[in-house]
């Protein structure tokens, strides 16, 4: 069963409904008394969970037209409740509906001013369902559903009148726009099929002049009328209208208008309410008559769904993603276990291809030792025969150079260690080259030379050349040219150059 309850008032009566998938099933009734206050309350206590609409059939109800100027927001509100606080007093429950803008006059707006002025029909169910602290929806209307009615059932928007019979009374209501502009009730002496039948057309006359002295309508205008009604009284109005004149009767059964708005309690008579019930439940208006006290409980449930709403789909997040670590946990265990036994199983084939070694008489520590000292060994066997190719290139493009001796070594060799300290292990290694110019007459000519000779060493970007003793002497106190009466011929030019660079193998 559906949580959602809905209270019909009318001038004498309010009846309780459930209602579930287009099922509506009376749950109790209520006489206005003491008695039966006592029982509402009761059964709104009982019920306090639920969420209710009241929808109200009164003959107090009071509609005004006017045209205000364009506003929006907090301003529209605000001229708003001052107009229904100037049109109605004792503030009872109203609303406001907008009939459009004007399109000459500064797009006025054109609001449709509704109230129920007697709220002291109201008041004492209203207590009741607040001292319950039962969730109230809104207030609505059967006029203000009539234009949901008739845009469901087809009926012309343009203007329409529409009758249906509630509580031993005809609600008469005249819509445009599937907007109610005028409705009341009509008392209905006669319960029988032909005094309903007569009823409904005499109505129909005395509204039509009515609608005309209002200038809603014109004398010669064509006036849509829809009457809903049970199937077993649509022939006995049907033979009651009139043939002729500007009235155009559309009679639908209250079973066919069922199944259109998707009730599947029929009707058992000519009495619509079970229909305004359905399009109240199927499609509640926006707008509604309960003030923002009266609503005030159905806020505070709304706002608790909302934070039940919140915590179930924090929940079930939280949910997910423990689900989502557990299965991450149980594949990483999975995982850890193959890979523990792929493990297991390398130590066991290591240790049956280890067992076919021949035993050593040394430890591990030794062996590992002793490993790295040959590697390092290994490592220091280079040869100087690409090193020295190199330099015999260079040699044979500069024949001015000749040398006197080579020192190779591979490594570096720290300059303050002892003499006998082995070299520092690496793969660097250096040539020192002692040698001297030949065929040179003076200074100048030594000194370019030998700067070429350095000029082609330092070509290739993987030598790194140190000038150790430079084959011109460079002291400033003395002057560097020729012919200054010494022979700079058989002056010693001797040079010293260390090249270092990373030997490849």
């Amino acid at each position: 069963m559906s949580h959602r309850r809905f209270l019909y008032l009318d001038s004498h009566l309010l009846t309780a409904y459930a209602w579930s998938q287009g099922h509506l099933l009376v749950e109790d009734s209520f006489i206005r008394d003491d008695s039966t206050l006592a029982a509402f309350s009761r059964y709104l206590t009982e019920r306090r969970h639920c969420q209710f609409a009241l929808l109200v059939n009164h003959a107090s109800e009071e509609y005004i037209r006017e045209t205000v100027p364009f506003l929006f927001g907090n301003d529209r509100q605000a001229l708003i409740a001052r107009k229904i606080s100037q049109y109605f007093t004792g503030s009872p429950p109203a609303t406001a509906f907008s009939l459009g803008y004007e399109k000459t006059r500064r797009r006025n707006e054109k609001l449709l001013f509704a109230a129920l002025t007697n709220p002291a029909d109201l008041d004492p169910w209203l207590q009741c369902i607040a001292a319950a602290e039962a969730p109230l929806a809104g207030i609505y209307t059967v006029a203000q559903l009539g234009g949901q009615l008739l845009k469901k059932l087809g009926g012309e928007r343009r203007g329409c009148l529409l009758l249906t019979m509630q509580d031993q009374s005809i609600r008469e209501s005249y819509l445009r726009h599937d907007r109610t502009l005028f409705s009341r009730m009509a008392p209905l002496a006669d319960s029988s099929a032909a005094g309903i039948a007569s009823s409904f057309v005499t109505e129909v006359g005395k509204l039509r002049q009515y609608l005309i002295g209002q200038r809603l309508i014109s004398h010669n205008e064509h006036l849509p009328i829809m009457i809903v009604a049970h199937p077993a009284t649509i022939p006995a109005i049907r033979e009651a209208c009139p043939e002729y004149g500007h009235l155009d009767f559309t009679l639908i059964p209250s079973h066919a208008a069922a199944a259109r708005l998707g009730l599947k309690t029929l009707p058992e008579d000519n009495r619509c309410d079970l229909l305004y019930l359905q399009l109240l439940a199927s499609d509640p208006p926006r707008q509604q008559f309960a003030s923002a006290s009266h609503r005030h409980n159905y806020r505070v449930a709304q706002l608790r769904r909302g934070i039940v709403g919140a915590s179930l789909i924090a929940l079930l997040g939280g949910l997910l993603f423990a689900a989502h670590e557990a299965f991450t946990a149980h594949e990483l265990r999975q995982e850890s276990q193959v890979r523990q036994i792929q493990a297991d199983e390398l130590e066991a084939a290591y240790r049956s291809i280890a067992a076919t070694f021949p035993q050593l008489d040394i430890d591990n520590d030794t062996l590992h030792r002793l490993s790295t000292q040959h590697a390092t060994l290994v490592r220091q066997q280079q040869h100087p025969e690409a090193a020295l190719r190199r330099l015999g290139q260079i040699l044979d493009q500069t024949p001015a150079i000749a040398l006197d001796r080579i020192e190779w070594q591979i490594g570096r060799t720290d300059p303050g260690a002892a003499a006998d300290a082995p070299g520092i292990d690496g793969d660097d290694e250096s040539i020192v080259i002692h040698g001297h110019i030949q065929s040179a007459a003076t200074a100048r000519e030594a000194l370019t030379r030998f700067d070429e000779f350095i000029d082609r060493l330092r070509h290739n970007p993987d030598n790194q050349v140190r000038i150790v003793q430079q084959a011109v002497d460079m002291a400033s106190e003395r002057a560097l040219r020729g012919g200054d009466g010494i022979d700079e011929a058989d002056r010693p030019q001797s040079f010293i150059i260390e090249i270092s660079r990373t030997a490849k193998p």
